[in-house]
């Protein structure tokens, strides 16, 4: 399996593992490590982008993450915060792919990776 299957296969676990469920009031112990995801899926959009890839791959991921964990609008803004402060943490420093972008998103598909495996492992049913 490819890194990157590999990697959305981790997010789909992530959002499958924490079910359709309403938000609680306090913050989960998991809740820094979505939040992080969300931002992680952001520069991924980006840098792929700007490296070839086409399409809405990585919007769509933290859609369905969006999606699983049901939040209420408030927590729904700060997933899409976090998303758009990763996408935007590039956008001054990279206008074409260089090797210094195909290196950040080596780094962010192993932090996603990460990340997402962590908190399917930790957190999940």
């Amino acid at each position: 399996m490819s890194r990157t299957s590999s990697f959305l296969a981790a997010c789909l676990a992530v959002s499958v593992s924490f079910g359709v469920r309403p938000a609680i009031a306090a913050e989960a112990p998991f809740e820094p490590g979505l939040m992080r995801l969300a931002e992680v899926l952001g520069s991924l959009h980006f840098l792929r982008n700007l490296c070839g890839e086409k399409g809405d791959r990585w919007r769509a991921e933290v859609e369905k993450l969006i999606a699983s964990e049901n939040p209420n609008p408030e927590r729904r803004a700060r997933f899409i915060a976090s998303f758009n402060r990763g996408y935007r943490s590039f956008g001054g420093t990279y206008t074409q792919c260089t090797a210094s972008a195909t290196e950040a998103i080596s780094r962010y598909m192993k932090e996603g990776e990460t990340l997402s495996r962590d908190i399917a492992s930790r957190y999940g049913n």
